[in-house]
């Protein structure tokens, strides 16, 4: 009883037990009253001929010797027949039957009237003398004399001889065969039903087994079996083996997201653990040194000791606060606040911000958008960070003579952004990872000013919070070019 099978097997079981017995009963049932209705049939008119070849009545009232006769002529040709005489009220006048085994003192009219008026719908049950609830066959003829009725000649076609045939019937050979025969034709419906059931939930057990199989996989195991899939359109099993398969499948792939999140926090406490040790020793090396020669040090030296401090100090606090920002972006603690505005006005903002420090450097800094400029949908704070992070990394790897641009293209509904810088370039195998944090290139781009390695991976963020997604492409001395669209507002 624990497999969906054996439950189904059983179930059938009881039920071909269930139909096996009133298929018998019903059988029995009709077998009985085509019997009484063939009988009844044959000997409809039979009180009817007695009465016209026996003179029931004479002057003295009932004729005995004759009655006798009767009674004694229809028990030698058929010993189940029963001969009773009725008053016109139904009582018992006379009968054929021995005395102790009358246990009707009178008989219902009703079904003899229908049997004379010819409603004969056989077979029609009239009273029996011998038995106070049972009814049986008959047949019945009124007798008349001088034109008026006397009395009623009632005939219990199937006595009780009869009952005692029935059962002696139930042992025959003839009923033998017959309830061999049905058990027999209920046996082979009980086989192909379970045949038919274990061809069906053969499928289940092979969902069941792949499920258990996936439940109890190792931890360190890739992946557990699959349901098999099935070509063409499947009925309900199939189906659900498939979104199980589907399912099995969204797991698998969100558990490998969770050991691969995991290994990039434990890398990202590395980093961090890396990026803040080395600030912090340094600044803890010139203070202490502030502190243990503050006064024999001259006032240059010791104002350089100061400096170098402060910008690791600035540093640290850099690192901090993109630390900071970035796990608010990515816990989704940041409530965008989506409305339209002019990015053409933004870029021209942004660019002016760093215009000095690009001169400085020798680097030409320019934008480029056409007139008739949509504005576009975002968040324009956020929006402002990117444009900064971006063209702080494109100066940091500009070398002098470089030229850094900022180009706004009117593309269908959006607003395409593109960021290209002439510097060294990515290698092709490292620019996959540039979005990650802390990942920086000092060995194949030399760099200038403090970079925790952050920058990037906020501007990834902030991208995707948009509905959008940031694409890089780059060539060795050549430059890199970063591109992201901004739905259009019209």
């Amino acid at each position: 009883m624990r497999t969906l099978y054996s439950k189904l097997a059983i179930a059938l079981f009881g039920l071909v037990c269930l139909i096996g017995l009133l298929f018998f009963l019903l059988v029995r049932y009709s077998t009985e009253m085509h019997q009484q209705e063939v009988t009844q049939k044959l000997n409809a008119t039979l009180a009817q001929h007695i009465v016209k070849e026996e003179p029931l009545f004479n002057e003295g009232g009932v004729n005995r010797p004759a009655l006798k006769e009767v009674f004694h002529m229809l028990m030698v040709v058929n010993p189940s027949i029963e001969v009773y005489l009725l008053d016109t009220q139904g009582k018992i006048l006379d009968y054929s039957a021995p005395a102790e085994k009358i246990k009707r003192s009178t008989v219902d009219l009703r079904p003899i009237r229908n049997f004379i008026a010819d409603k004969k719908q056989f077979p029609i049950m009239g009273d029996d003398p011998r038995d106070q609830a049972k009814q049986k066959i008959f047949s019945v003829a009124p007798v008349m004399r001088d034109g008026q009725l006397e009395c009623y000649l009632y005939i219990i076609l199937a006595g009780e001889e009869v009952d005692s045939v029935t059962s002696m019937l139930a042992g025959s050979y003839i009923a033998r065969f017959t309830v061999g025969g049905v058990i027999a034709g209920l046996l082979v419906a009980l086989l192909a039903g379970w045949l038919i059931f274990f061809v069906l939930t053969r499928r289940l057990s092979r969902l069941s087994m792949a499920i258990n199989a996936y439940a109890g996989k190792d931890s360190k195991q890739i992946a557990a079996p699959r349901y098999p899939e099935v070509t063409g359109h499947g009925d309900e099993v199939d189906r659900l083996g498939h979104n199980f398969n589907i399912m099995a499948d969204r797991i698998d792939a969100q558990l490998q997201e969770l050991k691969n999140n995991d290994a990039q926090r434990r890398e990202l406490i590395a980093n961090v653990s890396h990026d803040l040790r080395t600030p912090l020793a340094t600044l803890h090396g010139y203070l202490e040194t502030l502190i243990l020669k503050g006064d024999s040090l001259p006032a240059t030296e010791r104002e350089r000791y100061l400096q170098i401090a402060a910008s690791h100090s600035q540093r640290l606090n850099l690192l901090v606060d993109e630390l900071f920002e970035l796990s608010k972006l990515e816990s989704c603690e940041t409530l965008l606040t989506i409305e339209p505005f002019s990015l053409a006005e933004l870029v021209q903002d942004v660019v002016q911000k760093f215009k000095l420090l690009a001169e400085e450097r020798g680097i030409t800094l320019k934008s480029e958008f056409g007139n008739n400029l949509a504005f576009a949908y975002g968040d324009i704070g956020l929006m402002q960070r990117v444009l900064e992070n971006l063209l702080e990394n494109a100066l940091r790897y500009t070398p002098a003579g470089g030229c850094i641009s900022i180009e706004l293209i009117n593309d269908s509904n959006q607003i395409q952004v593109r960021v290209a810088d002439t510097g060294c370039g990515i290698p092709a195998d490292e620019l996959p990872h540039i979005f990650e944090r802390f990942y920086r290139l000092e060995k194949s781009r030399q760099g200038k000013g403090d970079n925790a390695g952050l920058g990037l991976a906020i501007v990834k963020r902030i991208i995707e919070l948009h509905g959008s997604v940031i694409e890089a492409s780059s060539e060795i001395n050549r430059g890199t070019s970063f591109r992201f669209n901004l739905p259009a507002h019209r």
